[in-house]
């Protein structure tokens, strides 16, 4: 559920004659990912291709909105001990800048790890204890022999986007995107398990005029990665409601 916010892109991209030149046409090309939320609210909303349209129509320069937004809106972490002992995940974004360039990424973080603030090495939103009042350590736990029962497979995922006003190539921006991928390590443990369908998307702009040293803004790239997990879960606020588990938020282990 949610592929079809893709349709809507395309949509929008089309009756602006964006897309790849091919003979008579123009076709928007226009990957796709989503994330598994269906824990929390009601699971019969999901994003259509009018959700897709609409996102496009409403895009400008004004700082996004982080947190329990958007695709962040149902997002959870830490939920390898259930989802009784996890807490809020959310939609975050970061930006970096070196050697004349810029690279942001916005991700949404719906992780069965734990984050991770990279500066102390300690999770600030993920598993919680037995009676939920502070914060488990997942890694901590699993090698002091408290092991997690089994998860159900595609039960979480984070994906989000990195992006750069440098000129790449098509291969410059697929080893940009794996790099990236250093930054989701950083800030979520464990990570890229098999409950996740971790992915993230890279583009270039081409704004800044000129091509760049690919190691500089894939380092770039996962920093602000890392960054913007962060955000994701610090501007996320707690979930509460009639049927909803009552899930806390980094703030309030703060």
């Amino acid at each position: 559920f949610g592929l079809d916010t893709a349709s809507g892109v395309m949509r929008w991209l089309d009756e602006r004659g964006i897309g790849v030149p091919v003979g008579p046409a123009r076709v928007p090309i226009v990957p796709a990912a989503i994330l598994f939320d269906l824990w929390l609210g009601d699971a019969r909303i999901r994003p259509d291709a009018e959700a897709g349209h609409a996102a496009c129509a409403a895009a400008s320069r004004a700082a996004p909105a982080q947190g329990n937004v958007g695709a962040g809106a149902g997002a959870s972490v830490g939920k390898l001990y259930g989802m009784a002992r996890a807490m809020r995940g959310g939609i975050g974004s970061a930006s970096v800048r070196a050697g004349g360039f810029t690279v942001g990424a916005l991700v949404a973080v719906n992780a069965l790890g734990d984050v991770i603030d990279p500066s102390s090495g300690r999770p600030i939103a993920g598993a919680r204890n037995a009676d939920g009042t502070a914060l488990l350590g997942t890694m901590q736990a699993i090698l002091a022999g408290e092991l997690p029962a089994p998860f159900q497979p595609g039960a979480a995922t984070t994906i989000g986007v990195v992006a750069t006003d440098a000129r790449l190539t098509k291969a410059q921006a697929n080893k940009l995107a794996q790099m990236a991928h250093d930054g989701l390590a950083r800030s979520i443990n464990p990570v890229h398990t098999m409950g996740d369908g971790d992915t993230l998307f890279a583009l270039a702009t081409g704004a800044a005029g000129r091509s760049a040293d690919l190691t500089l803004i894939g380092a770039l790239a996962a920093e602000a990665t890392a960054r913007a997990v962060l955000n994701a879960v610090r501007a996320a606020g707690r979930l509460t409601g009639p049927g909803l588990p009552e899930l806390p938020c980094a703030s309030d282990f703060a």
